[in-house]
């Protein structure tokens, strides 16, 4: 489990907020989180952006 996982696990509400007023095309669902099914919700907002994985996780990392 990395940081990233942790972030999203911590404050996911308040990051969901930032991810959605940066990139517009990510809808309530592309954002849902269960927990436990963070790479899920990873591998959706990197479908949804058109970045790799690695780009996603740096994205939330430095929001």
């Amino acid at each position: 489990m990395g940081s990233t996982n942790d972030k999203i696990r911590g404050n996911w509400n308040e990051l969901k907020g930032k991810l959605q007023a940066q990139y517009g095309e990510l809808t309530d669902d592309d954002l849902a989180y269960q927990q436990g099914k963070e790479d899920e919700l990873i591998g959706r907002i990197q479908k949804r952006i058109g970045e790799s994985k690695d780009e996603v996780k740096r994205i939330i990392d430095n929001l």
